[in-house]
């Protein structure tokens, strides 16, 4: 049914559950599994000029570590790339490139006005991708942990 399948990473701990669930997948069907990390351009354009190589940079090497999660759990055999520009179109440009039979991509729920005003890289990719989409949503307890986490950093 599936032969490759991608698997989008931000490093976040939402995504962790979507490897989880690309990886299982891949192993049951016999799957090659690509794991993709997008620099998003739209965040460093958006920086001071004089930042932009430093942002560019530290995104990449977060990248980067990303995908060295994935590696490690998924062992020899996957294949990773990091792309730089809008995350949802490289993701489908990506799925293209490598013949992909499916994308797994982790999203966080929002909804109502959060949805609206922010978007969702996964609502985007759902909408544009030339095959199908799994979106695993996060578990509750992970989006509690990374609020918590993001309210200790801003104050």
């Amino acid at each position: 049914m599936f032969d490759t399948v991608v698997v989008a990473t931000d490093g976040s701990d939402s995504v962790e559950r979507a490897v989880d669930v690309a990886l299982d997948l891949a192993a049951r069907f016999d799957a090659s599994v690509h794991a993709l990390s997008v620099v998003d351009e739209g965040e460093v354009d958006a920086s001071p000029p004089q930042l932009r190589e430093e942002l560019t940079t530290a995104l990449e090497t977060h990248a980067e570590a990303a995908l060295g999660t994935v590696r490690d759990r998924a062992g020899p055999g996957i294949e990773t790339a990091v792309r730089e520009g809008q995350p949802a179109t490289e993701i489908c440009e990506y799925a293209r490139a490598t013949d992909a039979d499916l994308i797994v991509t982790g999203t966080r729920g929002r909804h109502g006005e959060n949805r609206l005003l922010l978007g969702s890289v996964a609502e985007r990719v759902v909408r544009t991708a030339p095959i199908p989409v799994l979106t695993v949503r996060q578990l509750e307890e992970v989006a509690e942990d990374e609020s918590a986490r993001d309210e200790r950093a801003a104050a």
